[in-house]
């Protein structure tokens, strides 16, 4: 499969209920992820999750948003044809006028070298702990890299 890259002047845009259905897709969401509107409008956010993203970071951005709080992460999404995309990722919740989350808004970069030098491996890595011994043991490498450096999720990520 070949991996699909898109310019460092365009962002991909979706929107999910607080279930993780798909409600909005940009018109370069939709080119990435392969997907017409009418296929993708209503189906779980997850229809695009690659076999290589590592399960501890998605129980990680659920804990954070459904908390409200804001979240960045490097993702690698697969579209309908089996390629694939790395993205930088900034989720936000959406509230309705009572406060409530109603859904979430994430909109998406194209990641640095740099930064894909570091996630690359350390994906690898969890992925290879998450088959030998499950979410908690690749929770286990996060939470001690994390740890140094300075043991705030967000503040790594930010760093690379």
């Amino acid at each position: 499969m070949a991996e699909l890259t898109f310019s460092e002047n365009e962002m991909i845009v979706s929107k999910t209920d607080i279930k993780g259905k798909i409600t909005y897709g940009n018109y370069l969401f939709l080119k990435m992820a392969g997907y017409e509107e009418s296929e993708i409008i209503g189906a779980p956010h997850n229809i695009i999750r690659h076999p290589d993203m590592p399960k501890v970071i998605f129980k990680l951005l659920w804990e954070y948003i459904t908390k409200g709080n804001e979240v960045y992460a490097y993702v690698v999404n697969k579209s309908k044809n089996g390629d694939y995309y790395w993205v930088f990722v900034n989720i936000t919740a959406s509230y309705n006028e009572k406060g409530k989350i109603i859904g979430y808004y994430s909109v998406r970069r194209k990641p640095t070298q740099q930064a894909m030098s570091i996630i690359k491996p350390l994906y690898k890595q969890l992925i290879s702990a998450e088959k030998k011994g499950g979410i908690e043991a690749s929770s286990q490498i996060l939470n001690e890299l994390v740890k140094k450096s300075g043991g705030r999720y967000d503040k790594f990520i930010l760093s690379i």
